[in-house]
């Protein structure tokens, strides 16, 4: 095959695999608008929907806690693809050199997979944690931190973590797609979901505390929720996005100070 060709299979590749990760980040998208125009009908009778187990202040049984699992894996998707989608195209655009040249290749679904297994395991965490706050009654009826002590607590811990030598370690092997690849490539399709789950990982470490930030201003507020897909999207890809990170970290540690400050005052 002409290096011509393989180009322009290379591209119509990433562009299949960048239109599906799209898909998927629209439809999760799309899931979480229906949610929170769920919870703000919730006032209205005869209206039940998975968001209003959220809103009581009973014990929240198993299956309400695994729609919590179902409604954090969805953010996390929303929020965590489009930042990991320069590394899955990376993966494929690999794969199909190797199939062109007769090696072995592997899918790109596989890689992905591993991806959807870390968000899955951070999405029990998370709303375990939930349930946990909500039980020791911590949380509003929008699923928002009670008080300065709790969201003041948690800016600061997020603000703190920008600088932590874990922070800089995550997000340069989310910052170095080919680097993590040239330096942790696993053959085969185990080695292709080994290597998933590895940065799958790394992205988590790096991302965490600013997801547990959703409990600040309210699990479903999607202002909220799209301001920390920004986030990640700018550390991980935009040129000193790891210099912008520290600085926000800044912002949130005098944030969440204030908002002790404040609770003391008070």
């Amino acid at each position: 095959m002409s290096e011509a060709a393989l180009e322009a299979l290379v591209r119509r590749d990433r562009i299949v695999v960048g239109a599906a990760l799209a898909v998927l980040v629209v439809a999760a998208s799309l899931y979480l608008l229906h949610l929170a125009s769920a919870m703000a009908d919730m006032a209205m009778p005869d209206m039940p929907s998975m968001p209003d187990m959220a809103m009581t202040m009973h014990a929240w049984s198993w299956v309400e806690i695994g729609a919590l699992v179902v409604m954090w894996a969805v953010m996390m998707i929303a929020m965590m693809l489009p930042a990991a989608a320069p590394m899955i195209l990376m993966f494929a655009t690999i794969h199909r050199r190797r199939a062109a040249e007769g090696r072995t290749a592997v899918p790109t679904v596989i890689f992905v997979l591993a991806y959807l297994v870390v968000w899955a395991i951070f999405s029990v965490v998370a709303a375990l944690a939930q349930a946990g706050l909500h039980a020791a009654a911590l949380l509003s009826p929008a699923m928002a931190a009670r008080g300065p002590w709790l969201a003041g607590g948690l800016l600061i811990v997020a603000g703190v973590f920008q600088w932590t030598p874990l922070k800089r370690a995550c997000l340069a092997a989310c910052r170095s797609p080919l680097s993590f690849l040239m330096t942790g490539w696993s053959e085969g399709r185990s080695g292709a979901f080994l290597m998933g789950l590895r940065h799958g990982f790394y992205c988590l470490g790096c991302c965490w505390a600013l997801m547990a930030l959703l409990f600040v201003a309210g699990v479903m507020n999607l202002l909220w929720v799209a301001a920390i897909a920004i986030a990640v999207l700018v550390e991980k890809v935009v040129p000193r996005g790891d210099l912008v990170g520290r600085l926000a970290g800044v912002a949130l540690v005098v944030a969440g100070v204030a908002l002790v400050a404040r609770g003391v005052i008070g």
